[in-house]
């Protein structure tokens, strides 16, 4: 379905729209790669893009949604610092690994509680998310082969698998989402990416009130500049309980101690 074409466009959104209500697969362009995608509360669904990808429930797919505004109905305790993100961030590619709320009538895998979310920056995805609400999103490519930038190329790695492909041209491309813990008091970077450790380290000391002296931008791995995005949003690093970190406070706004500025970076993990 081309929504390149602003005459077709309407009808290939709708398309993908109504094959996600009925519990389908499909594809849909965003900000990176061309990710697959389902309803994030259909579990069937959601074991249609594991086994689509040859992936397990070890490996959940993030969460994309339309805005700010749908964080607080999936995520609860979100942390001061997480919010100035968002503001700044999205839409965007910015991942954030935020606690689940436990009422939650889903299973997107071995999620240990927590939930990845993005808000893309790409029409065509925020018209299907804004229609169907949170989606299940993975990159569209069978794991091992490279992320799909054109439908056609997803096309050819899952074939029948998924029933509607939305055809919005060439995706950009680029490394994947800067992907950040936000489920303890101080902010873990799971992975690097367009977003800087400098920006990410600006807005959480704004946040707070400590200001430019508290940066440590320097401990901060580079962002890649070459390697494709793995994912619209990326598979996420398994946050709760991987990340080398204690277990998150009480109270998750709380004011770091003057002796940890900064967000912390957890050992990278290689898929």
């Amino acid at each position: 379905m081309n929504a390149e074409d602003p005459v077709t466009r309407e009808a290939a959104v709708n398309a993908a729209v109504e094959a996600v209500r009925v519990g389908e697969v499909v594809v849909i362009p965003t900000d990176t790669v061309y990710g697959i995608g389902c309803d994030a509360f259909d579990a069937a669904g959601v074991g249609k893009v594991l086994a689509a990808k040859g992936r397990g429930r070890e490996m959940p797919p993030p969460v994309l949604i339309p805005s700010v505004a749908t964080v607080d109905g999936l995520a609860r305790d979100v942390p001061g610092y997480a919010r100035a993100l968002m503001e700044r961030f999205w839409p965007g590619p910015l991942t954030l690994v935020l606690t689940a709320q436990s009422s939650l009538m889903w299973d997107l895998g071995d999620t240990n509680g927590t939930v990845a979310l993005r808000v893309p920056a790409h029409d065509v995805a925020l018209a299907v998310l804004a229609a169907v609400g949170p989606m299940a999103v993975t990159s569209a490519n069978v794991t091992g082969e490279p992320p799909a930038t054109t439908a056609a190329a997803a096309q050819q790695q899952l074939g029948d698998a998924v029933t509607v492909y939305v055809d919005g041209g060439t995706a950009p491309g680029g490394p994947a989402s800067t992907i950040v813990d936000c489920t303890g008091v101080d902010p873990v970077v799971l992975r690097p990416g367009p977003i800087t450790g400098e920006q990410v380290d600006e807005v959480v000391e704004q946040a707070r009130g400590y200001g430019a002296q508290q940066q440590v931008s320097s401990a901060w791995p580079s962002a890649p500049t070459d390697a494709p995005a793995d994912d619209p949003v990326a598979d996420v690093p398994r946050a709760a309980g991987s990340a080398s970190r204690t277990p998150a406070a009480s109270d998750s706004n709380a004011p770091r101690r003057r002796g940890h500025s900064g967000p912390r970076v957890a050992g990278r993990r290689h898929r």
